[in-house]
């Protein structure tokens, strides 16, 4: 389905308000929700829970399977043009979607992003251009393949190909004799085996391309994690050095050409120490929808990532996001409900909520709740970005925020 321009406010050719559709209801659903009804859109999500995020604040809400004949038939009937907010959304209601609608990103690109060894392969293909490869790794996807494994991946981390994220779907495996049984613990699917690297750092880049070609990147994220679920994201000068930060940009904007991708694409790369000790870049996965790491942009740049989306699939131009404030952004999990203040509570305490009045009595703190109804342990619940006036400033004020709320001090 061709792409034409679709502007804000303007009538559909079905005498309808412009409307753009997502596939899910989640939190980044609806902080596309948010800008593209700031913008003058209207916004349909297909999402089965009633109490979705995205579709609690949506205009329209389709309550269906994400594969409903119905369901995709309504969205179809509501939209002109329609993205998706997580990645395993069935590739096959893309295809449905695709042949009466303009979806981006496409089927194609998303079925990449499904399975890690596609995922694998198109990075070793789009590394002539790119300049940054995929770590050591092997495919696994029956028995015979575990007698193929090279020695040098071991020790290694082997991941599911599919419906693996936040940590989970991995095993750390020693050595070979760990590996037959790592496999069976994961249900004998289909699996990748990385070979653990060691880690300095680790970085993100968003980027967004139009259907036209115009790409432009966003600042180079970098990223902290816990068991595996990012905790923060800083983004200013010096987070990451000058030349890898050029670096992964270019390679982002090449990734994304490869796969003639249109919308906003997140991919995520390893900092480590290269045969020289330099330091060098390694690609690990992308993310076909905005991501957690580019939450920042919402307060700290000129075009958040979740307008990008909107213009990406809207067609509309694509100016260069301008970073104006450092930032830092703190991911929030449910256990802060659990867990205030850092103060372990008693077994059958109920959840509580956090001291957002003294968080954001600080400078330059701006919180970012999800409306999900309820708090559990490692559940997503929002996040907050701070900004300031200097680097300095921006760590000053988190190191105080993550004292408030009982969480490790990432930051000096």
């Amino acid at each position: 389905m061709s792409q034409k321009t679709l502007l804000p406010g303007a009538l559909s050719d079905r005498g309808q308000q412009m409307t753009l559709g997502v596939m899910g209801g989640g939190q980044l659903g609806r902080m596309f929700v948010q800008a593209a009804q700031a913008m003058g859109y209207f916004t349909a999500v297909l999402d089965p829970d009633p109490a979705s995020p995205a579709g609690l604040i949506s205009h329209h809400h389709i309550k269906t399977a994400y594969d409903d004949e119905q369901g995709l038939a309504q969205l179809m009937q509501r939209c002109d043009a329609i993205t998706t907010e997580f990645e395993n959304v069935p590739a096959p209601a893309l295809v449905t979607l695709g042949a009466h609608r303009p979806v981006a990103p496409s089927a194609k690109c998303v079925g990449i992003a499904q399975d890690r060894i596609k995922e694998k392969a198109h990075f070793a293909q789009a590394a002539a251009i790119s300049g940054v490869a995929p770590g050591p790794n092997a495919a696994i996807e029956t028995e015979a393949d575990l007698a193929q494994v090279p020695d040098h991946l071991f020790p290694g981390i082997l991941k599911t190909a599919r419906l693996g994220y936040d940590g989970k779907g991995q095993v750390g495996v020693a050595s070979r004799a760990d590996l037959a049984s790592a496999w069976q613990g994961l249900g004998s699917v289909a699996c990748v085996l990385e070979k653990r690297l060691q880690l300095v750092s680790e970085c993100s880049v968003i980027v967004a391309r139009g259907a036209d070609g115009q790409a432009v990147s966003f600042p180079v994220q970098k990223n902290t994690h816990i068991d595996g679920i990012l905790a923060l994201t800083e983004v200013f000068e010096g987070a990451v050095p000058a030349d890898l930060a050029q670096r992964a940009q270019a390679a982002t904007l090449a990734i994304a050409q490869h796969l003639n991708y249109v919308g906003v694409l997140c991919v995520e790369y390893f900092v480590v120490k290269n045969e020289a000790g330099a330091l060098d870049l390694v690609v690990n996965e992308m993310a076909p929808r905005p991501h957690n790491s580019g939450h920042y942009t919402q307060n700290a740049c000129d075009l958040s990532q979740f307008e990008a989306q909107v213009r990406a699939l809207a067609g509309l131009p694509l100016p260069t996001p301008r970073q104006h404030s450092p930032a830092i952004m703190v991911n929030l999990l449910g256990d802060l409900w659990f867990n205030p203040n850092g103060v372990r509570p008693q077994a059958s305490a109920e959840a509580v909520s956090p001291p957002w009045a003294q968080v954001l009595a600080l400078p330059g703190t701006h919180l970012h709740l999800y409306g999900k109804l309820s708090a559990r342990p490692g559940r997503k619940m929002g996040h907050l970005n701070i900004t300031g006036p200097s680097v300095a400033a921006v760590r000053e004020t988190t190191a105080r925020v993550l004292a408030l709320l009982g969480l490790p001090a990432l930051v000096g």
